[in-house]
């Protein structure tokens, strides 16, 4: 029904700037509920990634685990805003074991250039199966945000996450589609910044090391004057062409817009240079390095997976068009009509719809409905 390769970066390719990665901006209550756990990928060189959990509360955790996975250039903290409730404990409180992504775009590790593929082949499987072995249950549901989405939708059309059975998917799934302007903008800065520099990072509104970091700053600084909070304007630039990009400005309160100058950090070229290859053919596109296990053409057969998708976007989503989020929709409908659901949410963009002050009046009741209904 239709509702309204891999490889670390080089050190020496920075001009000698640290890495910038933002000190958190939880408060420590906040934290404390939340323990980290390792797991490694099956990669050649296996990496170290990491799972937030939230630690069970007064609440029994009855309803099973979900798995909530963020986008690029975020950590997992990123549904935990200073807010009077989050996701995280908005869902903990409705009984579900709540685990949250650190995936291997995560800013709580060095930065590393990467593709899509790279997390839908190794991340997202074995981050599964470590909440599966950790939880005893045999399925789990997730909560997947723009590139986490991506990435997880690779995944588990692919047929790589047979264990999830309820998706909720927010603002981009597997047709990314893009405002005119930000569809010229992405090709272009690909072919001029992302040629001198490995990565952009939205940290360098608040210090740009070298020569390089210091133009991108100053094209920020004299095309964005919508707030005085420069991570906000660099996100915005680097993540679109909109006043700002990745929420409004009314949905956020005060605490939380400061809150998102430790939450934005680097995000590598390689990752935009498939996006803008994704844009250019109005759907998901793999790099074909792993062709035995995700194929080259998405589409050239059915979503290889029982799971069922709820689909939601803000109205206002000037990262990704709400259009991009209604086409992925249609596919999943065609293949078995009435079973999938597609919700915008008024007044809402990007991101919004986890950092708003009202987010937890107005957007997660939906999703905790449709995990329920799954």
């Amino acid at each position: 029904m239709r509702r309204s390769q891999r490889r670390r970066l080089d050190p020496a390719r920075l001009d000698g700037a640290a890495f910038a990665t933002p000190a958190p901006g939880q408060s420590v209550s906040r934290q404390a509920r939340f323990e980290t756990v390792p797991f490694h990928t099956t990669e050649d060189e296996p990496r170290e990634l990491n799972l937030k959990h939230l630690l069970p509360g007064s609440t029994v955790p009855g309803e099973g685990p979900v798995l909530l996975i963020g986008g690029t250039s975020v950590r997992a903290d990123i549904f935990s805003p200073p807010t009077e409730d989050t996701l995280p404990e908005f869902l903990a409180r409705a009984g579900y074991d709540v685990w949250i992504l650190n995936w291997r775009a995560s800013i709580d590790f060095a930065p590393s250039e990467y593709h899509l593929d790279d997390a839908a082949v190794y991340d997202h499987p074995a981050a599964v199966r470590t909440v599966l072995e950790r939880t005893g249950a045999e399925t789990l549901k997730a909560v997947v945000h723009c590139q986490g989405s991506t990435s997880f939708m690779m995944s588990i059309v692919s047929g790589l996450l047979p264990e999830v059975t309820t998706v909720v998917s927010n603002s981009v799934a597997l047709h990314p589609q893009l405002t005119s302007l930000s569809f010229l903008k992405l090709p272009l800065a690909v072919a001029t910044f992302g040629k001198v520099m490995p990565y952009f990072n939205p940290q360098w509104g608040l210090h740009a090391p070298g020569f390089w970091p210091k133009v991108f700053d100053w094209a920020v600084r004299a095309t964005h004057h919508e707030c005085n909070n420069a991570v906000c304007k660099h996100s915005s630039f680097t993540y679109g062409s909109a006043f700002p990009t990745l929420w409004s400005h009314e949905n956020l309160d005060e605490a939380t817009h400061e809150w998102i100058k430790g939450e934005f950090g680097f995000v590598p070229v390689t990752f935009f240079a498939q996006m803008a290859e994704c844009a250019a053919a109005g759907h998901l596109v793999t790099m074909g390095n792993y062709p035995d296990v995700l194929p080259s053409d998405l589409f050239a057969q059915g979503p290889q997976t029982d799971a069922r998708f709820a689909f939601m976007t803000g109205d206002q989503n000037n990262t990704f068009l709400p259009s991009g989020m209604a086409k992925t929709f249609d596919y999943f409908e065609r293949i078995a009509p009435g079973r999938h659901v597609f919700q915008q949410m008024h007044g809402y963009g990007h991101l919004d719809v986890f950092l708003g002050r009202h987010a937890a009046r107005d957007v997660f009741p939906f999703i905790l409905d449709e995990l329920n209904r799954g």
